[in-house]
């Protein structure tokens, strides 16, 4: 049984805003992405702007403009503070963009307070300038929340999601020693253990002529550029949106309970470390779509890390040609189409999903650094590697280097 420790989450409240509170917040959302797209415009003259010179734009900013004075100080602050951290991250992470500009017909409202900004009382959330926004309490917040973030949908309904610390629930003992995730299209998660596979339940694909339907309907309705929108196309793209967005939650469903299982009896996850964004792509982009690995792996990997799990990462590179009783590689690599395993060396037979999925293990079990390290020979299954990939677990002296 794990200890229980503090932990912080954020619990989500739907919100019912008048029509004077939802001009009010629509109007606050127009200061902030205005701020927004400054330090844009400071970030591409040349000018890395740090926090210092943010803040320092703020009260220029303010100084000069009667209309973003009238807006809250503290969601202004906070829109520049997020914009610092995005930028701070874009350097450290390679491959991802910088910020860019939000426009007012893609971007969606999105506003952050901290203590200073607002206050809860007789059940209503009360925001600067006496916005006043009803909540609907679907459970008790654990205590006292430090921030709170109020955002609009694509559906257009308002929600609060406040920053709360808890005490973690006790997570029991596992009662089986490791499991391995190979990810794929035909069947979402195959695992190790059959009885914890997550099939391809194709939400998506049983909403698709539905949502096809309210697409049509959108593009019947679409007035020419630079007109208008009718009231009858916001409808429809309402509708539209809707569905998808149904199919989206069912997905998430489904992948929250999958992956609880699979943390509460298993003291080891061997995951694949797929990137799904490249079959976006390919053929099977509207499956790929339907699958959503990447909301399964996700979840997966934040549960097991909240557990206490080890989650190791395995690299994909040649785990479908690699036996997993033997640890030969085949000398080719295997189409789509053949979905059985043959290893040329010991005869094993097994599907070829299954025998990833074993292998992924087998190379957390022996903390190699890689997929590729258990491409030779049984020999090389039995040493130890310079360790595995390992998703935000804390350090283990027994182990070998990590």
């Amino acid at each position: 049984m794990i200890a229980d420790v503090d932990e912080t989450v954020r619990y989500t409240y739907r919100l019912r805003p008048g029509r004077q509170a939802r001009a009010a917040l629509l109007d606050e959302w127009g200061r902030c992405r205005w701020l927004w797209n400054e330090a844009v415009h400071q970030q591409k003259s040349g000018r890395k702007p740090t926090f210092g010179k943010l803040s320092t734009l703020l009260t220029e900013a303010r100084g000069g403009n009667a209309w973003l004075r009238a807006g809250s100080q503290v969601a202004q602050q906070q829109t520049l503070r997020t914009y610092g951290t995005a930028l701070t991250h874009s350097f450290k992470v390679k491959g991802r963009g910088r910020p860019k500009k939000k426009r007012k017909k893609d971007a969606l409202p999105s506003l952050e307070y901290t203590t200073r900004g607002f206050r809860i009382k007789d059940g209503r959330l009360r925001l600067p300038n006496k916005v006043t926004v009803p909540v609907v309490w679907s459970r008790q917040l654990p205590c006292d929340p430090t921030s709170v973030r109020v955002y609009q949908d694509s559906l257009g309904h308002w929600y609060a999601s406040f920053v709360v610390t808890r005490e973690q629930a006790a997570v029991p003992d596992p009662d089986l020693p490791g499991i391995g995730v190979d990810w794929g299209v035909k069947t979402t998660a195959t695992t190790t253990d059959p009885a914890f596979d997550l099939p391809h339940l194709g939400h998506r694909r049983r909403s698709a002529a539905e949502l096809a339907k309210a697409q049509r309907r959108m593009a019947r309705r679409r007035r020419p550029k630079n007109q208008t929108p009718s009231k009858g196309y916001q409808q429809a793209k309402k509708q539209a949106a809707r569905i998808a967005k149904k199919a989206a939650r069912q997905n998430t469903h489904d992948a929250r309970v999958w992956a609880k299982n699979v943390t509460a009896h298993h003291s080891l996850i061997a995951v694949e470390d797929f990137k799904p964004k490249f079959l976006a792509k390919s053929r099977m982009a509207r499956k790929a779509a339907d699958a959503a690995i990447g909301a399964a792996k996700r979840e997966l990997v934040e549960r097991g890390k909240r557990a206490g799990r080890k989650v190791v990462l395995v690299p994909p590179a040649y785990t479908t040609m690699t036996c997993s009783e033997c640890g030969e590689r085949a000398n080719h690599r295997l189409g789509l189409g053949v979905r059985v395993f043959e290893c040329p060396a010991c005869g094993y037979t097994a599907c070829r999903d299954l025998n990833a999925a074993r292998t992924i293990l087998a190379t957390a079990e022996r903390d190699r650094a890689s997929a590729d390290d258990v491409r030779h020979q049984i020999a090389s299954f039995r040493e130890r590697g310079s360790g595995a990939v390992r998703a935000g677990n804390p350090p283990d002296s027994s182990a070998g280097s990590r």
